[in-house]
């Protein structure tokens, strides 16, 4: 179900990029104003005006969908129930000293050695 959502979402982010791309610009400050095109006249400000407007309402209802699908199949949990990890025993060697370790020390890193 969420993998159909997120096509659909796709889908629909695409849709509405290529919709704003096809809008005429406004302002003349970053090009030369949009020019003729394959839309022109008021049919274009109306028809890709109402095609944002769903584009967008279609952008927010999955995004919401998929929030709230995600949100579905998460169980709460507290930090507090969460166990300490458990200290070592004394039968355990202690770990090799890494090689930030060894170089606060001042002295060469070393190979490790193999452990047998």
């Amino acid at each position: 179900m969420m993998s159909v959502l997120i096509v659909i979402h796709l889908l629909v982010v695409i849709a509405v990029v290529g919709v704003v791309l096809l809008q005429r610009s406004e302002g003349g400050a970053l090009g030369t104003g949009g020019g003729g095109g394959f839309m022109t006249g008021r049919g274009q400000a109306n028809a890709l005006s109402r095609a944002t407007a769903i584009l967008g309402t279609l952008f927010f209802v999955s995004a919401l969908l998929m929030s709230i699908l995600a949100g579905w199949n998460r169980a709460p949990r507290s930090i507090l129930d969460e166990t300490a990890p458990a200290s070592k025993s004394s039968t355990e060697k202690p770990a090799e000293p890494n090689l930030l370790d060894q170089l606060k020390g001042g002295g060469a890193p070393t190979a490790p050695t193999p452990s047998k």
